[in-house]
């Protein structure tokens, strides 16, 4: 008897953070199509039949019907459509109010909400009768306690994890959606060892969060069958203070 494998489509895997989700849903047990927009980050082992369990795609979400082409080319590649979508690709833009424009707007909230919401309706409308895909945006601590800093980033993070309550109400048992909050899990060349070291103190939990624990909170609410319209904080607390600026410039 052929037992088929659950299919996760994990976008932005390739790097970071969703490259961390990808691998532990594959050792998960999980069939794994990974999309990135940019050919130099798709591992070449993934384009052939070297790993059948894995698979990656290029994919540059910010563009109008890109969404909807992802889904069609995992579906083809894999026979059947994801059970679970993982909506992790993202822009990290370093604006302030002053320098707000439609451009940066329209450049965020293009790949941060309307790809995982376009992505989302594709995948729910695709699905077949017996299919209950689960639907996860990756969203950010500071949804709770926003500040000035990457203002166009964080409105388009606010309007994604307004979306997961509104979304889930209305698909009800058509799927399941919820959304994960990291906090500061893989730090950038900004910052250096003092200023990791210094922000782990300011976490309640007194250590700063690691990726793996966004991926253990992924995979807990891929199979939590009870739970939609939540939010899970990843973040050793962040979210229970309010800081003044991004953790970069603290």
């Amino acid at each position: 008897m052929t037992i088929i494998r659950p299919l996760a489509l994990v976008t932005g895997g390739m790097r970071r953070l969703g490259a961390v989700i990808a691998a532990k849903l594959a050792d998960a047990g999980y069939d794994v199509a990974i999309s990135t927009h940019d050919p130099a980050h798709l591992d070449p082992s993934l384009q052939g039949q070297g790993d059948s369990n894995r698979h990656g795609f290029i994919a540059d979400l910010s563009h109008p019907g890109a969404a909807e082409k992802l889904l069609r080319a995992v579906t083809a590649h894999f026979g059947r459509t994801p059970d679970l979508l993982v909506n992790n690709a993202a822009m990290f833009g370093q604006d302030q109010w002053p320098d707000m424009s439609l451009d940066t707007l329209e450049a965020h909230f293009r790949l941060n909400v309307f790809a995982p919401l376009l992505l989302s309706r594709a995948l729910v409308e695709a699905a077949g009768p017996q299919q209950q895909p689960v639907i996860i945006h990756i969203l950010d601590q500071r949804i709770a306690h926003p500040h000035g800093d990457q203002i166009s980033y964080t409105l388009s993070k606010q309007a994604l994890a307004a979306s997961v309550r509104s979304m889930a109400s209305a698909l009800g048992a058509r799927a399941r959606i919820n959304g994960v909050a990291p906090g500061l899990v893989m730090a950038t060349d900004d910052y250096d060892a003092a200023l990791e070291q210094r922000l782990a103190g300011m976490m309640p939990l007194g250590a700063l969060p690691a990726p793996a624990g966004v991926a253990d909170a992924v995979h807990y609410l891929a199979g939590a069958v009870h739970v939609t319209g939540q939010i899970i904080f990843v973040d050793s607390g962040a979210n229970l203070k309010s800081f003044e600026r991004d953790f970069m410039h603290l």
